[in-house]
């Protein structure tokens, strides 16, 4: 659930619970630490988002540089990607996703402990196909981390970036080769899927 920011917690040691909704680990059942700007994914709209990517999800690399619980990460996974990158700030998130890929035998899925920002500012060795963006609101970190996709070279010729925000896609500010391809509003998320053009 969506946590109000205009209450921000401490975490406190309470668990959120998520579940994965297709591919080979359907249904399958995890619990993640709470945090103060933990917002993770619906169930509805993830469905929704596997929906529009239905035909690019398998064998594609996928990079998360906020993983939060999971949610966006462990789909792209069960459903087919090849590889996939997970990064998140909380110690504990990152040791909850370790766990549930052991917990699966997942191999091909890595997670590491760092800011986005930080670590978007090298070169990959490989660029990424499919980018999950759903950074904590009320930060203006969109923009900043989509020029560094951009300009670092994070992403392949046509890869396709979801973003969610706390205002419409047309307000964000992203790289202008960038087309929008669909949009939503669940609540007071918007959520939108672009691909990278020329």
């Amino acid at each position: 659930m969506r946590k109000s920011p205009a209450k921000p917690t401490k975490a406190h040691g309470g668990q959120g619970q998520l579940r994965i909704i297709g591919g080979q680990w359907r249904s399958r059942r995890f619990a993640f630490p709470d945090g103060p700007s933990l917002r993770p994914t619906p169930d509805r709209v993830r469905e929704t988002l596997f929906n529009w990517l239905a035909p690019h999800v398998e064998g594609a690399r996928v990079l998360d540089p906020f993983a939060g619980s999971g949610a966006l990460y462990l789909e792209a996974l069960s459903r087919g990607a090849s590889s996939a990158l997970a990064l998140d700030l909380n110690p504990d998130s990152v040791a909850a996703l370790r766990g549930h890929l052991q917990a699966l035998g997942c191999e091909n899925g890595q997670l590491l402990q760092a800011d986005a920002l930080a670590y978007l500012q090298q070169q990959p060795a490989t660029p990424f196909d499919l980018v999950f963006l759903d950074p904590p609101f009320h930060q203006d970190l969109l923009a900043p981390i989509c020029a560094l996709l951009e300009d670092r070279g994070w992403l392949a010729e046509r890869a396709w970036v979801y973003s969610e925000s706390e205002t419409p896609p047309s307000t964000l500010g992203l790289p202008g080769n960038w087309r929008l391809h669909r949009e939503k509003q669940a609540g007071q998320v918007y959520y939108a899927l672009w691909q990278r053009g020329e």
